[in-house]
């Protein structure tokens, strides 16, 4: 398997397999909100703003990730976070989506990135190094529908203090329907 960065001339393959995805797992309705998450993610998100990484076995697309920036209002220090995850159906449970978070997680270190969030599921997340977090560490950009799926995790040793001020996401993840 081969970890690989950016969507450049993969747009639609990519957002194809969030789509496929999600249907699979979550109903028609939550196929096309997340595949169109992602596709106004790549078109309208600057590329210091948007990280992506794949998962390419014998040169198929069998999982991708994003990671878009947030901003405190207060706080110098670089944000991202994980959102959306999405792994082919035939190859869940391998493993693909652990490695490619790892691999992803990675590459925001060297970059110095401070702190990495995300939200969804904790037992899943936590395999990765993501840890139960309240929005007095981290205060969220939209309203929580699942507080105990606010997750976060330091990638420097700045990254252990709470986020100061209000939080700002990128565009495409302004939308109440995906908190």
């Amino acid at each position: 398997m081969e970890f690989i960065s950016g969507h450049a001339g993969r747009q639609s393959e990519i957002a194809n397999l969030f789509t496929s995805t999600f249907t699979a797992s979550e109903g028609e309705n939550e196929g096309k909100l997340v595949g169109g998450l992602v596709a106004d993610m790549m078109q309208t998100t600057p590329d210091e703003d948007l990280f992506a990484f794949s998962a390419i076995d014998n040169q198929t697309l069998v999982g991708a990730i994003f990671f878009s920036r947030l901003i405190y209002k207060d706080d110098e220090r670089t944000v991202f976070i994980l959102s959306p995850v999405a792994v082919k159906t035939d190859q869940q449970k391998r493993g693909v989506g652990q490695r490619l978070i790892t691999y992803g997680l990675e590459q925001l270190r060297e970059l110095g990135v401070d702190i990495a969030l995300t939200y969804g599921d904790p037992n899943y997340y936590s395999k990765t190094g993501f840890r139960p977090i309240t929005e007095d560490f981290a205060k969220a950009p939209l309203k929580l529908s699942q507080p105990e799926g606010w997750l976060g995790q330091p990638l420097s040793d700045s990254g252990y203090q709470p986020l100061i001020g209000t939080s700002q996401c990128v565009e495409a993840l302004n939308n109440k329907e995906l908190w």
